[in-house]
């Protein structure tokens, strides 16, 4: 793939960081030794993004090549080798999804697949609305849980058809559902259940099971 497909074409003629995030600059700098100021590069991408409407663009490539003291494509590259990085506009929702070997054997052509019927999008495409754009992902770490979906920041596990459609129906209302597994695991814990530590997965169980009937009737009184 070209750089020039990762760009936007339509790009500000400006940018600057908030004052907010200026200060956080100045403290994340100064956690690397004087000349290695470029080791903050990644962090300070993380900000412009999140400033910018979840995607970054040129003119924030230039700022912080100019602040970390490094050529503007030496950001550019990083920027552009991570996934976690968007170098033009995505969905209010960006869906993420993992398409790796253990989220493929677990089903992640099913969740594909409801994707692609229920908004009609394939990975690079956003939907017409900009509510939600995908991409398909490297490893996300949570093969145990797989497969695996990371909208924005947050992680759904243990997905299907079924359940795929079920949390596009709730971001469609602009309602997330916790995050975590959709099949109420805690942590990589099997399906069929814990095999020891028993009464505290249970106690650990209990609590989730409230959280979620406090976040359904939340939901249900707006």
């Amino acid at each position: 793939m070209s750089i020039h497909d990762l760009v936007a074409d339509d790009q500000p003629e400006n940018f600057s960081f908030s004052a907010e995030n200026e200060d956080k600059i100045v403290k994340i700098i100064a956690k690397y030794p004087e000349g290695r100021q470029a080791s903050a590069v990644m962090p300070l991408l993380d900000l412009a993004q999140r400033q910018h409407d979840n995607w970054i663009p040129m003119k924030a490539i230039e700022l912080i090549a100019e602040r970390l003291g490094m050529a503007k494509i030496r950001v550019l590259e990083v920027a552009s080798f991570y996934t976690m990085y968007n170098l033009k506009p995505v969905g209010k929702y960006f869906l993420q999804l993992c398409g790796t070997t253990p989220c493929m054997l677990r089903g992640s052509d099913d969740v594909t697949r409801c994707i692609k019927d229920k908004l009609g999008i394939s990975s690079g495409e956003m939907t017409s609305d900009g509510k939600f754009s995908l991409l398909e992902v490297e490893c996300l770490g949570a093969c145990v849980n797989a497969p695996i979906i990371q909208v924005n920041d947050d992680f759904y596990e243990d997905l299907d058809y079924d359940s795929t459609e079920t949390l596009i129906d709730a971001l469609s209302k602009d309602a997330p559902p916790p995050i975590g597994s959709v099949k109420m695991r805690s942590g990589s814990q099997a399906e069929t259940g814990p095999t020891s530590l028993e009464k505290m997965a249970a106690k650990s169980q209990k609590k989730k099971s409230e959280k979620t009937a406090g976040t359904a009737a939340e939901q249900g009184r707006s």
